[in-house]
C-alpha cells in the first residue's frame, strides 16, 4: 500500500512540474497569477480525489493510474488518447501564449469563474467514483464487472465525461484566456469520439449494459445527447 502511495505521489509531482512547464515557458514570464492559481486549484482538487481512493478503494486509484496512450489495449482507443493528450496540451499553452502576447485576456472575475469551473468539474468527477468502483482510466471490463446504473449514472450513460465537461471550458478561463476555447475545437470532438468507441465495448463486453442504455437515454447532457 506504501507502495501505492509513493507512486501516486511521484506521478502527481511530474505531472504539476509539467504543467508548470507547459504554462511558464510559453507565457515567458513567472508574473502569471492566473497559472498560480489554476494550479493550485487543480493539484488540490485532485490530490483530494487521491486521499480519497487510497484511503476508501485503493484498487481503483490503481486502475486510475494506468492512464494515456500506452495503457490502452485497443488500437482505436490509442489514437484517441494521443489526440486528447494533445487537445490537453493546447488548453494550457495556447492560453499561455496568450498571456504573453495578449491576444485576448479575461477581466479577473472570469478567470476566478474558470477556476470554479475546474473544482466543480473535480466534484462531479468525485461523484463518480464514489458511485462506481471500476471507474478506471482506461477502456476495460475487469473480472465481476457489472453495470452501475445509480446516482449519476441514472442521469448519463457517461457521467465522468459530463464532470469533464467544466473542467475544460473553466481551465482556458481560468488562465486568463478567450482564445484557449479554441482549443476545445480539437478536444471535444475527440471526447465524443472516444465515449462512442467507448459504448461499442461495452455493449460487446459488459453483460446489461445494452439494457442499461435502453433505460438511460442520455449520453453526456441530460435533455441533450
Amino acid at each position: 500500500m506504501n507502495h501505492l502511495y509513493f507512486r501516486a505521489l511521484r506521478a502527481s509531482m511530474i505531472g504539476l512540474l509539467a504543467m508548470a512547464g507547459l504554462l511558464f515557458v510559453p507565457a515567458g514570464t513567472f508574473k502569471y497569477w492566473q497559472a498560480y492559481l489554476f494550479m493550485a486549484v487543480f493539484a488540490g482538487a485532485s490530490a483530494a480525489i487521491t486521499v480519497y481512493l487510497a484511503i476508501k478503494d485503493p484498487q481503483l486509484l490503481e486502475r486510475r493510474m494506468k492512464a494515456g496512450p500506452t495503457a490502452e489495449k485497443e488500437t482505436t482507443q490509442k489514437i484517441i488518447m494521443v489526440f486528447a493528450l494533445l487537445g490537453f496540451v493546447a488548453l494550457l499553452v495556447v492560453p499561455a501564449l496568450d498571456r504573453r502576447f495578449m491576444w485576448s485576456p479575461v477581466p479577473p472575475y472570469v478567470s476566478l469563474i474558470g477556476d470554479f469551473l475546474v473544482a466543480l468539474g473535480f466534484l462531479l468527477v468525485y461523484f463518480v467514483i464514489r458511485e462506481n468502483s471500476y471507474a478506471a482510466s482506461t477502456i476495460q471490463v475487469v473480472e465481476g464487472q457489472t453495470v452501475v446504473s445509480t446516482g449519476p449514472y441514472a442521469v448519463v450513460r457517461h457521467p465522468m465525461y459530463a464532470g469533464a465537461l467544466p473542467l475544460l471550458i473553466g481551465m482556458p478561463l481560468a488562465l486568463g484566456s478567450w482564445s484557449g476555447l479554441v482549443a476545445l475545437v480539437l478536444f471535444v470532438p475527440v471526447l465524443i469520439w472516444r465515449l462512442l468507441d467507448e459504448e461499442r465495448f461495452l455493449h460487446e463486453h459488459l453483460p446489461g449494459y445494452t439494457e442499461y442504455t435502453r433505460k438511460v437515454r442520455y449520453r453526456l447532457l441530460p435533455f441533450v445527447w
